[in-house]
């Protein structure tokens, strides 16, 4: 792998002013720098996490903590944000480390030994809860992270989220004005705060329209095919009323809630109505600070 001293060599220049164009120095008139970094291209070089770090006091390495949790290597959404994620980081010349927890392992003193290597410059946050503590954690220790989606009523941190109220509002109310008056809908798990949104879009929508609330339609938990089916085989079973139509969290579901009526003989759209969850009115939070 080559080095500053290789590129430097192969320039005529100085392994500072090599290093120096290769972080955008403005000292570094542009004819220099687009020069050393092409070489540098050419030569395959890539810094030294450790040597950055000492230089610039960043070591351009960011991470994403996860807890291990069944059938992960299935989960297509969650490789693909990965994969996205991975993709990004490294087209802007970082590197983006997956760290995985144990299921019930507490993400604080993993976060707090994380950031004592000192070799990350910042976080990841994904499926935040309600009152997130990842969040007050990192803020008050100074550690630049990024949230998809939002947690509490003061988002004064960066993160990226979709309008997960409107969207369930947009579902619900678009199945009342077709007619339905028992419309399920099958949620995430209770803590997350984007359940918690889709939970009141959900009933406002129910509201607006002169539908009947009827709490056995709206359940909770981890949205895969396995609960997806297992919640339709529950709604339409017992002395209940049954929906005549079903929001889904997410497509996980919406394959799962196929597989139960499949199994239960009935038919979409011509015994039940299914809709899922699609993104949309994309948001992005405040700039990050230099704190956070």
């Amino acid at each position: 792998m080559a080095t500053l001293k290789d590129i430097a060599r192969a320039l005529d220049l100085s392994i500072t002013q090599v290093s120096r164009a290769l972080n955008d120095h403005s000292d570094v008139n542009e004819e220099t720098r687009l020069r050393v970094k092409a070489t540098a291209r050419a030569m395959n070089y890539h810094p030294n996490a450790s040597a950055r770090k000492l230089v610039s006091g960043r070591s351009g390495m960011v991470g994403l903590v996860v807890p291990q949790y069944r059938n992960i290597g299935q989960d297509r959404i969650f490789m693909e944000v990965v994969a996205g994620l991975s993709t990004q980081f490294s087209g802007r010349g970082m590197q983006f480390v997956l760290h995985m927890m144990a299921e019930q392992e507490n993400a604080l003193p993993v976060y707090q030994k994380l950031i004592g290597t000192a070799m990350l410059d910042g976080f990841v946050l994904i499926d935040p809860m309600e009152q997130d503590p990842r969040i007050d954690f990192l803020r008050k220790a100074g550690i630049c992270f990024v949230v998809h989606g939002r947690s509490g009523k003061v988002i004064d941190y960066p993160y990226f989220d979709i309008e997960n109220e409107q969207l369930a509002y947009d579902l619900t109310a678009h199945l009342v004005r077709r007619g339905h008056r028992r419309i399920a809908f099958l949620n995430g798990i209770a803590d997350r705060s984007y359940v918690t949104v889709r939970e009141q879009g959900y009933i406002r929508a129910l509201r607006d329209g002169g539908a009947e609330i009827l709490p056995h339609l709206h359940l909770h938990g981890v949205m895969d095919e396995a609960h997806g089916l297992t919640d339709t085989i529950r709604l339409f079973s017992g002395d209940a009323p049954r929906p005549t139509a079903i929001v889904c969290g997410n497509v996980r579901l919406a394959r799962g809630v196929y597989q139960g009526l499949e199994a239960l003989g009935l038919s979409v759209p011509g015994d039940v109505s299914s809709w899922r969850m699609m993104t949309s009115f994309r948001r992005c939070g405040p700039r990050p600070s230099s704190r956070r």
